[in-house]
């Protein structure tokens, strides 16, 4: 055998093993999907523990469903709630504010974007949630992420049927459309290697960084002795809305511990990656944490039945959070006219003054 064709054989044969290779870890989902994430095990490094300051006055004896407003001073006024205040009792945290400024319920840092408020809400008023529930919103009102045709969180939280979103599962996102989000099939599980190599290509990237991270992040938060029941393989997809705004029962806040909130607030406190990119870490938490593991398993939670409950159809979503019902013209993460994703997920600048006028 000549030498150059010898070399061939051996360059083929070496590309074929590299190719079965990323086939194998991109693959089809291994047999067992069950992982450990019933408890959070996180480990705190820190022996100090963050003083209270968002105690919300007045949730306790509240018969409606508290809405938890995570904002930032370029927020902009938080009067756009006004409208909201029969529906809703108001805990808004300022992640921004100073310290000495005490009108504001404050959080220990302004680490994680919405997810130190959500955390500090739920530690700060664990023996207090509404027996209605609780949604969790941002802080501005015209956001492109809110699904609705005017990208209004008025108009969306004043449509919202809690009592039907909750239901099925004790949780919900408040998206239907499923944009952006790791529902639709196409999108790669986090630990794959196409994942991962966008997240080292082009590591400015907080989102590849963020899917990248998730897997490691799971085991972290979840702990336990054996990685393979808290860390999903390179084929194990995490399907989920994006974009951490939901609502949640009682009962489900109340499956885990105030002291395993605790910890989870100490994990985004202590976790050395970027902002964002913990914030984007923790947005994919949220439904494992409350969605009814009633049938997902008492020693861990399915991940394919996981998936299922945290992306419904989005007819299915529109008709039960929104009453939007009979919608035409729907695929399974879209409805015509509902939806649409702005180009550059940004609003035009003047988007608020056009069409802020109170209902």
């Amino acid at each position: 055998m000549r030498r150059t064709t010898r070399k061939a054989l051996i360059n083929l044969g070496l590309f074929a093993t590299v190719l079965l290779f990323i086939v194998y870890l991109n693959g089809p989902q291994s047999k067992t999907k069950t992982f450990a994430w019933n408890e959070i095990r996180y480990k705190p490094t820190s022996a100090t523990l963050p003083k209270s300051r968002g105690i919300c006055h007045g949730v306790s004896g509240s018969s409606k469903p508290v809405l938890v407003v995570s904002r930032v001073e370029a927020d902009g006024d938080a009067k756009w709630l006004d409208p909201l205040a029969k529906l809703y009792h108001f805990c808004v945290y300022t992640v921004d504010a100073p310290d000495s400024d005490s009108k504001y319920l404050q959080v220990p840092a302004n680490r994680g974007h919405e997810g130190m408020a959500y955390l500090t809400f739920i530690i700060d008023n664990y023996d207090h949630i509404p027996a209605a529930g609780a949604v969790f919103v941002h802080g501005a009102r015209f956001q492109w992420h809110n699904d609705e045709p005017q990208y209004d969180n008025v108009a969306l939280l004043s449509a919202l049927n809690v009592s039907r979103a909750l239901e099925p599962s004790g949780y919900h996102n408040l998206r239907c459309d499923w944009s952006l989000s790791t529902c639709p099939s196409s999108v790669p599980p986090q630990g794959s290697f196409e994942t991962s190599s966008q997240a080292k290509l082009v590591p400015w990237d907080d989102r590849a960084a963020s899917d990248a991270g998730l897997p490691k992040a799971l085991a972290a938060i979840f702990g336990g002795n054996d990685i393979s029941t808290v860390q999903p393989s390179a084929s194990d997809a995490v399907r989920s809305q994006c974009c951490a705004q939901f609502v949640v029962s009682r009962k489900s806040i109340l499956r885990h511990s105030r002291e395993e909130y605790v910890a989870l607030r100490q994990w985004l406190l202590e976790d050395n990656r970027g902002d964002l990119v913990v914030g984007r870490i923790l947005s994919y938490v949220w439904h494992i944490l409350f969605i009814d593991q009633g049938g997902l398993g008492s020693e861990g939670i399915n991940l394919n039945k996981l998936n299922q409950r945290a992306c419904p159809s989005a007819q299915e979503c529109y008709c039960r959070l929104y009453g939007r019902c009979n919608l035409e013209g729907c695929t399974s993460g879209s409805c015509n006219g509902q939806y649409e994703l702005p180009t550059d997920l940004k609003l035009p600048k003047d988007w608020a003054q056009t069409h802020g006028q109170m209902s």
